[in-house]
């Protein structure tokens, strides 16, 4: 549904996903009078805690979809890997922001970087990949090295294989699961930074500050802001992200990832990948500005003005990985720390607990 609905105080949002993303969402719904539901296969969703109703059910399961959209006035979701047939079947009966185009782009990495390019947005250099040959062909044009993902459900390095020496191309294709990839051309990058940009119904873009992403075994780590990015940099990230939310008729917030290139030619940007939600690499707008990512992006479903985007301090956030998150009670004791637990029920290596944002006066 395309309709320019608008919601007031008091009305539904559904929400597709029960994790952090998707409680952290329905607290911001809810300090605006919004209602949320969360729709989700796991019983144990940390959502679920937050949120005025929920659901448990696949998201195959049509007749509890039918019920969920009844429900609501609008849906969102918090995971970018909802079953296309799932929004599909959701939008024919109320409105789905961001909309099914977002999702059809960012699931498929080839699908992405063919609407990048087309939207003359810079990315490295990829090449379509569905056997071994076409690895062993496309390597040979990329210089012999590369990073080969599989096109459908990567996240935090998972369905990727780095490619730097002859001796890792033998069987690579067999490594990622012999499934449709793409190989992405080794960039030698200064850093990864990101940009969280948020349109509303009517087309206007807010884009916050460019953080400087560090990941440790491929999960962030700590995005910082500000990014020790040049003004010009910074100004051609939010002009980067604003094309791409503009070319999708996006209504919502939006992670877009980049690399940062420093060479003779001075700095310069590449997108890595965009993520149709609210990101992880934005999480540190919840307690250095006046309106955080999350209420943005309700703002935006709820067909409501955005906020102000702008950074009133300096901050850290530090993602509390696994067993990070036992050390809660000294994170307390922090006079400038702010602390964002999940609520999952069990503690697992690698998992996301929580996040600390360390705030301190605004330098720049």
């Amino acid at each position: 549904m395309s309709a320019k609905i608008r919601l007031v105080p008091g009305d539904t949002i559904g929400i597709l996903g029960g994790g952090q993303l998707g409680r952290m969402l329905a607290q911001s719904a809810a300090s605006l009078g919004l209602k949320t539901h969360i729709y989700c296969p796991d019983a144990n969703s940390p959502a679920f805690d937050v949120s005025a109703a929920h659901t448990v059910a696949p998201y195959e399961d049509l007749e509890a979809l039918d019920r969920f959209a009844g429900s609501v006035a609008v849906v969102t979701y918090e995971f970018e890997n909802v079953p296309g047939p799932t929004a599909a079947h959701l939008d024919a009966k109320v409105p789905v922001r961001p909309g099914a185009r977002a999702l059809e782009v960012s699931q498929d990495r080839l699908f992405e970087k063919q609407y990048l390019t087309d939207a003359g947005v810079a990315i490295a250099g990829f090449a379509e990949i569905n056997s071994q040959q076409d690895l062993e062909t496309a390597l040979a044009s990329l210089g012999g090295k590369g990073v080969l993902k599989t096109r459908r459900f990567g996240y935090d390095g998972k369905g990727q294989l780095m490619i730097r020496t002859p001796g890792d191309v033998a069987g690579a294709f067999e490594a990622i699961g012999s499934v449709p990839a793409v190989l992405e051309d080794l960039i030698a990058f200064d850093c990864e930074v990101s940009v969280i940009v948020a349109r509303d119904l009517d087309g206007t873009c807010a884009c916050y500050d460019i953080a400087r992403n560090h990941h440790e075994n491929h999960i962030l780590k700590t995005s910082t802001v500000p990014a020790g990015v040049s003004e010009a940099t910074a100004l051609a990230a939010r002009e980067m992200a604003k094309r791409i939310v503009t070319g999708l008729g996006y209504v919502g917030v939006m992670g877009v990832e980049m690399f940062l290139v420093r060479d003779g030619a001075g700095e310069r940007l590449l997108v890595n990948e965009i993520a149709p939600r609210v990101h992880n690499s934005g999480h540190w707008t919840q307690d250095a500005c006046l309106t955080s990512q999350f209420e943005q992006h309700i703002r935006a479903v709820a067909g409501w003005p955005l906020g102000s985007a702008t950074r009133h301090s300096d901050a850290v956030m530090e993602n509390l990985i696994g067993f990070d998150a036992d050390g809660w009670d000294k994170v307390l004791k922090e006079p400038s720390a702010a602390l964002h637990l999940y609520g999952k029920s069990e503690t697992r290596a690698g998992r996301k607990m929580g996040h600390v944002n360390r705030i301190s006066p605004k330098t720049a």
